[in-house]
């Protein structure tokens, strides 16, 4: 089988261009448009880490509380060595070694303590963070393969990267770090605060005046960033998104001269990404330079404040020095937690594109009670089957056909008429609009998807292969096969003629975008992977499009014995390819127009003789061709 992902850790790879884009998400900016509600999502979220997050916080509150004593007893013990100074000065005492070596014991204890719990603190949060990111990313895996198909041919691939890479990775780091900044900064605020008011409330007053003007200047510097931090978050997508087309596409880029204009487009981006990031880190490294300058001017007014008490004698000097310790621990705070504001906002913009994604429509839930085929014969019947990718737009109209088992069925038509589109309703990519589809007679939507998936193997025109060796890509069809059946798999399929030719052989690792081996050759390997498969149905979406004419004979007869007693579908353009099908199905515009063999289509002289005409008329050597010219 050829759906599904690749093995763990490894990032599967199509043929062709990449088909990157634009990151759609993040052209809304980096500001959540409910903010409210995506935080009460998040709390809800992290609702199994509550108790732990509880204690982070309590050991965070403790640590930061013992910070907050330190200057006060440190100041008690400046205070008795002035006072003790002048006593001996005066020749009325001595200092008290004694008492001082008690403040600076309990001041040491209480740092190593604070200290302490901030580590374990840390320790804490980072093991809730990356978990938390764990779950958001194993969501994330896991709602992919539960999304619609529709969601992915409205989405590019860098849209979804930038969920489970970027955006979980901001909501991680502001779980590790900015919840236990918040804590240890309001703590600090207030506990600040009240060991000023215990010292001085004057003092305490003229450093509160330093709040508003803090605020003033902390608004303005926030409102000036906040523009430039959702461009450069913004820009950053393009560039992603930009780099990862072009590299997956490079080859077709090379050939069509499109490097100039790659390298146009990137300089736009990364230019406007470039002016945006220097903005937003110029204006909020502005913010402590000046909260330090605001700060200082506190000083000021506080040393004056703190020596015309002092000599009033209602203030000791060691009280002036804790004071001024505390009023230095009281604006970084303020700071902080200003940063942490503009840290808040990006991580709900970042855990409102995660809840988006995951709350993203699902496919129809699987029935309660499946179908278990003993044995699975391969009739398959198309009962007035309508569909269309949007309401407005209806792509398939009154489909109806059958085909009996072990017939080789053939879906022809030009471009758009509807023939892949069968394809993928069959295994239920897509849901139908009306009508029924049936596998020996029972509904499609009676099967589990598992199940239904394990009837049919595919061969597509799109070959999808890992990286990997060439044995883990064919074996991928069958998990459990034996390396024995693998090599005969690829036997069959002609893949062992040019595998001895490759370095390593079949051990021989593919890389990440496949390109050291042909086009033909991945396609060989797809179809050695649908062989060894074994399916009661087979699908072949113009399987021998990539290869020369000699090997695709080669391949017609291994597909032909493949075929042989299974229902087959083959979707072909090439008409020679089909000749021998037991039923052909002609569509056109979602219609089917024509049905019979071969021969028949020919001699109705119809849509079928003039697709055929169209592709045969210079080949008089046709047996066909007495039958065009009649119709002619």
């Amino acid at each position: 089988m050829t759906h599904g992902p690749g093995p763990a850790g490894r990032r599967p790879r199509r043929g062709g261009p990449g088909r990157g884009g634009p990151v759609v998400g993040m052209m809304k900016g980096d500001k959540a448009s409910d903010f409210k509600g995506t935080m009460r999502k998040l709390i809800r979220y992290l609702g199994r880490y509550k108790v732990v997050i509880l204690i982070a916080i309590f050991i965070a509150a403790v640590s930061t509380a013992a910070s907050i004593f330190g200057p006060k007893i440190l100041g008690r013990a400046t205070t008795t060595l002035f006072e003790g100074l002048i006593e001996t000065v005066r020749g009325t005492g001595e200092i008290d070694f004694d008492a001082i070596k008690m403040f600076i014991f309990i001041t040491l204890a209480l740092y190593i303590g604070s200290g302490i719990f901030a580590y374990i603190q840390g320790w804490i949060m980072a093991r809730v963070s990356t978990s938390i990111a764990y779950r958001f990313r194993r969501d994330i895996s896991l709602k992919i393969n539960k999304m619609k198909l529709k969601y992915y041919d409205k989405t590019t691939q860098g849209e979804i990267l930038s969920r489970i890479t970027n955006d979980v990775d901001t909501i991680n780091q502001t779980l590790s770090q900015s919840i236990s900044q918040i804590i240890t900064s309001a703590v600090t605020v207030v506990g600040v605060l009240v060991m000023m008011f215990t010292i001085s409330w004057m003092m305490t007053l003229v450093a509160i005046v330093i709040i508003p003007i803090s605020g003033l200047v902390v608004a303005f510097i926030v409102k000036k960033s906040q523009k430039h931090f959702d461009k450069q978050q913004e820009y950053i997508g393009h560039v992603n998104s930009h780099v990862e087309e072009m590299y997956g596409g490079h080859v077709v880029m090379k050939a069509f001269n499109g490097e100039e204009k790659s390298q146009e487009k990137f300089e736009k981006f990364n230019t406007t990404l470039h002016k945006s990031a220097w903005k937003s880190q110029f204006f909020s490294g502005l913010m402590m330079p000046v909260m330090n300058f605001v700060g200082n001017l506190g000083y000021v007014g506080i040393a004056i404040m703190g020596g015309w008490l002092a000599i009033q004698d209602v203030i000791g000097v060691g009280d002036i020095q804790a004071f001024i310790q505390y009023v230095r621990s009281f604006t970084r705070p303020i700071a902080q937690l200003a940063n942490v504001s503009n840290v808040l906002q990006q991580t709900a913009a970042a855990a409102e594109r995660v809840f988006e994604f995951i709350e993203e429509p699902e496919e129809v839930a699987e029935t309660t009670e499946p179908v278990k085929l003993e044995e699975v014969k391969g009739l398959v019947e198309f009962r007035n089957v309508n569909f269309g990718y949007s309401l407005e737009k209806t792509v398939i109209h009154d489909f109806s056909a059958i085909a009996k088992p072990g017939q080789k069925v053939a879906i022809v038509g030009p471009t758009g008429a509807g023939k892949t589109t069968m394809v993928k309703l069959l295994m239920r990519f897509y849901d139908i609009n009306d009508g029924a589809i049936l596998v020996d007679g029972s509904n499609i939507y009676d099967f589990t998807r598992l199940d239904l998936r394990n009837m049919f193997g595919m061969v597509l025109q799109d070959t999808w292969l890992f990286n990997g060796t060439i044995l883990e890509n064919i074996r991928y069809g069958r998990p459990d096969a034996t390396d024995a059946e693998v090599v005969a798999a690829a036997e069959a399929a002609h893949v062992d003629q040019f595998v001895h030719t490759l370095a390593g052989g079949y051990h021989m690792e593919l890389n990440e975008e496949v390109t050291n081996v042909s086009e033909g050759q991945k396609q060989l390997l797809t179809i050695a992977r649908a062989v060894l498969a074994d399916p009661p149905v087979l699908i072949l979406d113009e399987a021998t499009s990539s290869v020369d004419t000699r090997t695709e004979i080669l391949i017609q007869r291994a597909m032909d014995e493949l075929m042989k007693n299974r229902t087959s579908f083959v979707i072909a353009h090439r008409l020679s390819t089909i000749r021998n099908a037991d039923l052909i199905l002609v569509m056109n515009e979602g219609d089917i127009v024509e049905q019979g063999t071969h021969e028949e289509l020919l001699a109705k002289c119809g849509f079928y003789a003039e697709l055929h005409n169209s592709q045969f008329e210079v080949t008089e050597e046709l047996p066909e061709f007495a039958q065009i010219e009649a119709c002619d």
